[in-house]
């Protein structure tokens, strides 16, 4: 038997914080605001591995109102979904996700998101495809105000 879920994430880019996506820092003048890191690719995979596990959403186990989670990688609380997802009785066939911003440029970032993406979810690189596309200047990511992440995990039961 086989599950799908789907994520979404955004958040706001702003002043004085890293820019952080899948886990690797990315050189530019802004940062995504958030209670974690702000990792919306990861955030995005999260809620599909929760989704596709019925599992619920990232809200769910890790509030913006605790501070357990104030400032922690994104890829903790990948794992800790994936976790979620193992202990529910599910493994990760493969997962695919679409990163949505203007700028930066993350072609040359995707390959080190990937890896640190599969290391976290303990799977073979090749499981994770990681895409990225501008909005031609439309909308909020258009206008550099933030950065969007769609994630679809397809997972089977071990």
């Amino acid at each position: 038997m086989y599950r799908i879920g789907n994520g979404y994430d955004v958040h706001r880019l702003v002043e004085g914080r890293k820019l952080i996506l899948g886990g690797v820092e990315i050189p530019h003048s802004l940062g995504l605001d958030g209670h974690s890191d702000a990792d919306v690719l990861c955030h995005a995979l999260c809620d599909s591995l929760l989704g596709a596990s019925g599992a619920g959403d990232l809200g769910k186990y890790f509030p913006d109102t605790d501070n357990e989670w104030k400032g922690v990688s994104s890829l903790i609380l990948l794992e800790k979904s994936c976790q979620l997802a193992n202990e529910r009785g599910f493994q990760i066939a493969n997962i695919d996700t679409t990163i949505v911003a203007q700028q930066p440029k993350l072609a040359p970032h995707i390959d080190l998101m990937t890896k640190n993406i599969a290391q976290t979810l303990k799977v073979e690189p090749a499981q994770i495809n990681i895409k990225a596309t501008t909005t031609e200047r439309l909308g909020f990511a258009g206008r550099e105000e933030g950065i969007a992440a769609y994630s679809i995990a397809l997972l089977r039961i071990k």
